[in-house]
Formats: structure tokens, C-alpha cells, sequence
């Protein structure tokens, strides 16, 4: 008995996770965001999920779900209520405050018709910080935001449009999303600084860091090269995920433009794909690829010689890429082109499995390629750490462990409800 409690945690509790990213999307905070919910129906709670409809990374709505106004599906256990949203194909602060406003309208307007033990919502979204908090204090229930990302630094730090007004209101949600919470949970923690400025005591504030969400390679990697067209004597720099503004991808391809007999590969989508598609026109060393499926991406990572993170050098404090996992699990040098002080920076120092370089400045990324390209020892000893960090520091079952702490102590510290 006591140890089929301790599989099911959170019988006879429902659970309410608002994230305007979730599954079937593949990068970003959407898999995050699934594997917990999932992992939470797999110990006994009902759990719900109120979420948009996909579309990231492209901000394109995914076709399966063009026209969709509202609908609910069952995923794996766990009961998605998804709920239409304007999503813009370019980035402006206008443009993502509509996006923003919609998601928060449509949420609030039509919340699931269930009453939830706790509310836990997944930041950098502003509209579902703060649906989080209404209908947690609705129901008069917990209420954990875990921070992804922080908007308003990202408005004030990615060189959006508009970004100080942005920057403005998004502080002030998030400040009123955050200082409503009973705990706030951080994926690292160079974001408890901004998180406590917001008025946040620090003894509310709990570290979740995420996990790897891949699987490691598997395929022969000269057989993938192979099948993807890179000769074995061309070295290989890929950066996968999101295209926008706070990834600075220009530096690549710059850098591609200033070394011909390096091969810069850019996959994955995102607003700024078809300016960097402009940017590097010309470029025959310089390959765009859609997004990798499931079943072949850390095999792609595996096939490259190095794996770039890039982000503009005003980025510190408002995000660590979620991409980082999937780079670490995949056995590749990592050379960040990102800010020293930033968690970025930090991460890799950790892991012990990458160069860091100056951000924005393409001779510096080329410098640390060649470095790694001329000495193979030194690459495959780094590339050989990312693996040994993901086993002993980002394993999903100690992370998730984690957050069943978090949300144990909110449901016994917090405003809890009733049990159904």
C-alpha cells in the first residue's frame, strides 16, 4: 500500500497547468510543459491543461487546428482544453501584445469548467501568468508560476520594436503574477534576482531546473551526414530551434560569409527565418533545414562537428535555451556566443561542454569553430561532458522529483482546497 502511494502522489487531486505552449510542439517550453502534466496524470491527479492552439516555432497555427475555436482532447492521460489565439508571423511589441491579450481574453473568458487543488502555470507567458493567478484565486487554491523566461527583460533585452513600452507592461504582469503566487518555482538561478525584484520573498522561491527531454543518438552518424549532404571534410556548425529576435542569428551568418570552407547549418523556424534567408543570400555554405522530427533530431545534433547557442549581446538575465538539454545529450562541442554574465554563460561553464565566445562578433564564433576543428581531442573531450552533465544534473526523473516537491509543499503550505 505505502508504495503504491508513493507512485501515486497526487490521488484524488485535480490539477489545473496553464501553459499557451504545449504539446504536439516539439521545442520550447511546449514539451516541458507536456512531460509535466503527463507525468502528474501518471501519479493519480486529474490533471488538466488550458493551453493555445500549436503554433510554435514557426507562429504559424499548426493546419490541424486552423479554424479550431475551441476544443478539448485527451493527451496521455491528461485533459487539454485548447482555446483560439491571434498568433503573429512577425514580431513587433504590438503585434505581441495582441497575441498576448488573446491568449488572456480567450482564457479567461472560457476557463475549463473544473475546479482545481492548485494552479500551475508556465512563464514566459504573460496571459497565462496571469490566468494562473485569477483562477487560482477564483477557486481560492495554490498557485505555482514556474519562470521560464522573464518577458519583461526579454522586451527590454531582444531588441523587439517597441520593446520599452513593452518591456513596462509586461513587468507589471509579471509582477502581478509572481506576487500572487504561493510559491514560485525558477529554472535557474540567475533568475531569482529579477524574480525577488518583483517583490517575491526569497523563501518562496524554489529552483526546478529542467531536464533533458531527448533521447540520445542512436544512428551512424557518417550515415546521417551522408544522407544530409555534408562532406566529411567540411567542418559543420548547426544551431537548431527557434528563429527570433533574442538569438542573434546574424553572427552566423556573417560568420558564414567570412569562412566559405565552414558549413553554417540554421534548423529549425521562427520569425526571423526569412530575414536571415535575405541576410544570406549567396551563401552556398550556408544551409537552412525545417525542424527535425522526434525521431531523427539528436541524430542530426550528433552530426554536426559543433553546436552554436547564440543569443544578442543585451540578453542576460530573461532566459537559458531550452535547447541546451538536447545540445548536452547529444555529444557535440557546444560554442555559446552569448553573454559572460548570463545563464547561458553559466550553464556552459557547468557542464564543462562547450567554448564561450563574445556575442554578435562572428570572427570569435569562427575562432573557437577552428580551435575545436584543429584540436579533435579537445572537442571530443568536451562533446563527451554534455552526456555526463545531463546523467548526473539534468535527469528527468530527479527533475520531476523536483516539482512533485514544489507542488507538495504549495498544496500544504498554500491556500489549499479540498480534496474532491
Amino acid at each position: 500500500m505505502a508504495d503504491e502511494e508513493h507512485r501515486r502522489p497526487f490521488e484524488q487531486r485535480r490539477l489545473l497547468v496553464v501553459s499557451t505552449n504545449y504539446a504536439p510542439e516539439l521545442t520550447g517550453i511546449g514539451p516541458y510543459a507536456a512531460q509535466l502534466a503527463e507525468h502528474w496524470a501518471a501519479s493519480g491527479a486529474d490533471t488538466h491543461v488550458l493551453t493555445g492552439m500549436p503554433h510554435y516555432p514557426a507562429w504559424r497555427t499548426d493546419p490541424a487546428y486552423r479554424g479550431v475555436w475551441r476544443t478539448e482532447e485527451r493527451r496521455a492521460g491528461v485533459t487539454v482544453h485548447r482555446r483560439c489565439h491571434y498568433v503573429p508571423a512577425r514580431q513587433s511589441a504590438l503585434r505581441r501584445a495582441a497575441f498576448e491579450g488573446t491568449v488572456l481574453a480567450h482564457g479567461l473568458l472560457a476557463p475549463p469548467g473544473v475546479r482545481p487543488d492548485a494552479v500551475v502555470s508556465q512563464m514566459p507567458s504573460l496571459a497565462g501568468g496571469v490566468i494562473g493567478a485569477r483562477l487560482a484565486r477564483r477557486h481560492r487554491v495554490p498557485y505555482i508560476p514556474v519562470v521560464q523566461d522573464l518577458m519583461g527583460a526579454a522586451a527590454a533585452q531582444s531588441g523587439i520594436r517597441g520593446g520599452d513600452g513593452a518591456a513596462a507592461l509586461a513587468s507589471k504582469a509579471e509582477r502581478f503574477a509572481l506576487r500572487a503566487a504561493t510559491l514560485v518555482g525558477v529554472i535557474h538561478e540567475t533568475f531569482v534576482p529579477r524574480v525577488t525584484a518583483y517583490g517575491v520573498d526569497p523563501d518562496r522561491i524554489r529552483v526546478v531546473p529542467n531536464w533533458s527531454h531527448v533521447q540520445a543518438p542512436s544512428a551512424d552518424r557518417a550515415a546521417t551526414r551522408a544522407r544530409l549532404g555534408w562532406r566529411e571534410d567540411t567542418p559543420v556548425v548547426l544551431h537548431s530551434g527557434n528563429m527570433g529576435l533574442k538569438q542573434g542569428l546574424e553572427v552566423l551568418v556573417d560568420a558564414a560569409r567570412l569562412a566559405p570552407e565552414v558549413r553554417i547549418v540554421l534548423m529549425g523556424d521562427g520569425n526571423q527565418r526569412e530575414t536571415l534567408r535575405a541576410r544570406a543570400a549567396g551563401l552556398p555554405n550556408l544551409e537552412f533545414l525545417p525542424p527535425a522530427g522526434a525521431e531523427e533530431f539528436t541524430d542530426i545534433l550528433a552530426a554536426a562537428d559543433v553546436l552554436a547557442v547564440t543569443q544578442r549581446a543585451s540578453v542576460l538575465d530573461m532566459s537559458v535555451p531550452s535547447k541546451l538539454t538536447s545540445y548536452f545529450v547529444s555529444g557535440r562541442p557546444v560554442v555559446a556566443s552569448v553573454a559572460e554574465e548570463g545563464g547561458t554563460a553559466e550553464e556552459v561553464r557547468r557542464s564543462g561542454a562547450g567554448l564561450l565566445v563574445a556575442p554578435e562578433d562572428p570572427a570569435a564564433v569562427l575562432g573557437a569553430v577552428r580551435k575545436l576543428v584543429e584540436s579533435p581531442a579537445e572537442a571530443e573531450a568536451l562533446g563527451g561532458n554534455g552526456p555526463r552533465y545531463v546523467a548526473g544534473h539534468l535527469g528527468r526523473e530527479a527533475a520531476l522529483a523536483r516539482f512533485d516537491a514544489l507542488l507538495t509543499e504549495a498544496l500544504r503550505d498554500g491556500r489549499g482546497g479540498p480534496r474532491r
